[in-house]
């Protein structure tokens, strides 16, 4: 007999959820009803920077053909939920259906965090979360005029190179002493930094922006910074970091984290045994993760616990990155602080071009994790050896001969 699937949003982790359970669903037990906010069905959202750089919309979906042709399928784009009742068991979208469902999956995501300043809803105010804002943006974009981006996060970071290869002058704000606070030391953060210099992006960390200053047509024209500095502007991105989506009307009222986000389990259930939560909206044993790969983890597991599958609980997600930005590889992998006291640090410096932090457990020795920043050795091959003692030749793998 076949049973209704309810997911509520169409974003990347939503749409790996749905097209995880398509593959796994073998006795073609469910049907699925995708409630997408946005028109465009599910792309990817981490590429929004090279969509603003000039890739087409294509180049960044993630819904294949098949997908949308499968008829156990029906993504409904353009067609937000603004009502769950769990008594009932229905969802209530805006054009005004009434949708039952056996269970239901919240993917709603999470929104741009913009903070309180005065003059933030000037003209020219710009976040960057969906294709519509980018579209937006570019528009916006004035080739050889300043731009102010508020945030020194990934986020950021990639705004700010987005619009300085659309040939603008980006000054970058940053609250923390360095760029890349939750994810890189100030030492690793160094390094990026000088890239950010060699690229000719204006860095101010350690202060925020208090104002928004209007022009003579109400658009933007200045900010000011908490240390009374002015900066002339023609637009402000905001990347200041995201909050979780938690606002659905849901009756009755499902929990939440102390921090926001629909509180889970281990297994993504809310406290309704009918409705899971994945992605930046859940708060998986109160804690929200605003990266893809925990979200991906969570729509795998969600996935098999539909079909009836074991499913390993998400009581340890992995938060390594790696990424290329301002010409700089970065990379984090394992443990990348000793919270508890029991790891040692191994720090690796080669001029402003190459750092390591390593972290050893105190009594084995074994590797815990690290931060790599500039052309370091390679962040797979180090965090295969999680666990294990590090190689003899840590350095020289750490910092491998450029010539080789």
């Amino acid at each position: 007999m076949t049973a209704t699937l309810v997911v509520i949003g169409h974003g990347m982790v939503g749409h790996r959820l749905v097209d995880t359970l398509r593959e796994l669903d073998r006795d073609r037990r469910w049907r699925v009803v995708v409630l997408g906010e946005e028109r465009e069905p599910a792309y990817d959202r981490v590429r929004l920077s090279a969509y603003l750089g000039g890739r087409s919309r294509a180049e960044l979906s993630l819904v294949a053909f098949e997908f949308l042709a499968d008829p156990r399928i029906e993504v409904r784009s353009g067609t937000p939920a603004v009502h769950v009742d769990r008594r009932a068991r229905t969802v209530r979208t805006a054009d005004g259906n009434v949708l039952p469902y056996d269970a239901l999956v919240l993917a709603t995501g999470s929104r741009p965090f913009v903070p309180p300043v005065p003059g933030r809803e000037l003209d020219n105010c710009f976040v960057q979360r969906t294709l519509e804002d980018t579209d937006a943006l570019r528009a916006a974009v004035r080739p050889g005029r300043p731009a102010v981006v508020v945030g020194g996060g990934l986020l950021g970071l990639e705004a700010a190179q987005g619009l300085q290869l659309l040939g603008m002058r980006p000054h970058l704000v940053e609250a923390a002493a360095h760029l890349m606070p939750t994810q890189l030391d100030a030492e690793a953060a160094h390094v990026l930094q000088h890239g950010a210099n060699r690229l000719g992006l204006h860095l101010h960390c350690g202060t925020t922006v208090t104002a928004v200053n209007a022009g003579s047509h109400g658009a933007v024209r200045s900010v000011t910074l908490g240390d009374g500095t002015v900066l002339d502007t023609d637009l402000v991105v905001f990347a200041a970091g995201v909050r979780p989506r938690d606002d659905l009307p849901v009756a009755p009222a499902l929990r939440l984290g102390d921090r926001g986000g629909y509180l889970t389990d281990a297994l993504c259930r809310t406290s309704d045994d009918r409705v899971w939560a994945v992605g930046e909206c859940a708060a998986v044993l109160g804690r929200c993760h605003g990266l893809v790969a925990p979200g991906y983890r969570m729509a795998q597991s969600v996935a098999r616990q539909l079909t009836g599958r074991p499913s390993e609980p998400l009581d340890a997600m992995d938060t390594s990155t790696e990424l290329k930005l301002l010409g700089v590889h970065v990379a984090t992998f394992g443990s990348t602080s000793d919270e508890d006291g029991s790891a040692v640090e191994m720090t690796f410096r080669e001029s402003v071009s190459r750092y390591a932090k390593v972290f050893l457990r105190r009594d084995t020795g074994a590797l815990l994790g690290g931060i790599l920043a500039g052309e370091t050795g390679s962040r797979t091959d180090l965090a295969a050896r999680v666990g294990r003692p590090p190689a003899a030749d840590l350095e020289r793998v750490l910092f491998p001969d450029p010539s080789f």
